[in-house]
């Protein structure tokens, strides 16, 4: 049994209450930190099982009866709380990104390094059923050698402009998680990026500094070309779709909806919108995931996701940031070096 704390008692953070609770059996929740913990927070937590909850993490930290830590605080904390935890010998499962600092990050992968312990990020959407077909369709060289890749993302409706502004931008706070999908899908890195970008959704969003629609394209190491397109509001729900295309054939992935009923009639032939947000198309994800890390733990297995997996999406999001500043290609190592 792997005794957990979680630090962090928003709405990720229930968000994994839950799949621990619900699914992972060889897991239990010990203890749940929040320097702004709600009484209702407080209750949920008790309800997943939690022993004790605290404002304070660093009474996580000094439990000896805990062995992994889930980070899902502020992302301005998650890589001092990381180093913090490894120095503690925890092992460490951390919602992404990591930072948005590539130095810090790679103070963490020093940190890591020698300890034996486990770290894991928070890519969720790898774990989504539909994404894991489409990447086993590619590994199995069903479709051959990937030469384009295209990703569609677009959120149902904008965050507001207080929350652009301590985000890191739309690359680094959604793009982020197709940063880490293309990676996925043609299983290597990227070399290069070129963003055209602009303000079409909400004029505030510009007004804090940021885009909120955008097509990205990519030039990966095994020569494949990937398109990403974003867009802060899709009127009609969650639109998450992918397709690989290649030598020898083509995959290609549709939105989750509530069902697939298909109305024809007199008026024309409808059927369901995509399911509305992350919370309702990620959720069985999100329970994949927990147990895959506490499953490492108790194996001594790889994480599927580790740390420098976590360097990597960042890397292409300040690339991505470059190549609006500068109207021009960029290559991650520029931003590496």
């Amino acid at each position: 049994m792997v005794n957990v704390g979680i630090i962090g008692a928003g709405r990720i953070g229930q968000v994994h209450m839950n799949s621990i609770l619900t699914r992972v059996p060889n897991a239990k929740i010990k203890a749940v930190a929040d320097p702004f913990l709600s009484e209702e927070a407080d209750k949920k937590a008790k309800a997943a099982g939690a022993e004790y909850t605290t404002k304070d993490y660093k009474d996580i930290l000094a439990d000896k009866d805990i062995d992994a830590v889930i980070i899902c605080s502020s992302t301005d904390t998650h890589s001092p709380i990381s180093i913090e935890a490894i120095k503690a010998g925890k092992h460490v499962f951390c919602e992404k990104p990591i930072d948005h600092d590539v130095d810090k990050i790679k103070e963490v992968i020093k940190t890591l390094e020698g300890t034996g312990l486990k770290y894991q990020v928070g890519f969720n959407r790898r774990f989504d059923h539909n994404f894991e077909a489409a990447q086993r369709a590619v590994v199995n060289g069903k479709i051959g050698a990937p030469h384009i890749i295209k990703i569609t993302s677009r959120d149902p409706e904008p965050p507001s402009a207080e929350y652009v502004k301590v985000s890191g931008g739309m690359f680094l706070d959604m793009t982020i998680h197709d940063f880490d999908m293309v990676r996925f899908l043609a299983g290597c890195d990227a070399e290069e990026v070129y963003v055209q970008a602009a303000n079409l959704v909400d004029p505030e969003i510009g007004k804090a500094g940021d885009v909120d629609t955008a097509i990205i394209t990519l030039k990966m190491e095994n020569g494949a070309l990937a398109v990403i397109d974003n867009s802060r509001q899709a009127v009609y729900g969650y639109d998450q779709r992918a397709e690989v295309f290649g030598s020898k054939g083509m995959v290609a992935i549709k939105n989750d909806s509530d069902s697939t009923a298909v109305i024809s009639n007199e008026d024309g032939v409808t059927g369901e919108k995509p399911q509305f947000f992350f919370l309702e198309r990620y959720m069985d994800a999100y329970g994949k995931e927990m147990v895959q890390f506490i499953d490492a733990i108790e194996n001594d297995t790889e994480t599927p996701l580790g740390v420098e997996d976590g360097l990597k999406p960042v890397l292409m999001g300040l690339a991505a940031k470059k190549s609006v500043e500068e109207g021009r290609p960029v290559k991650i190592s520029e931003i590496e070096f």
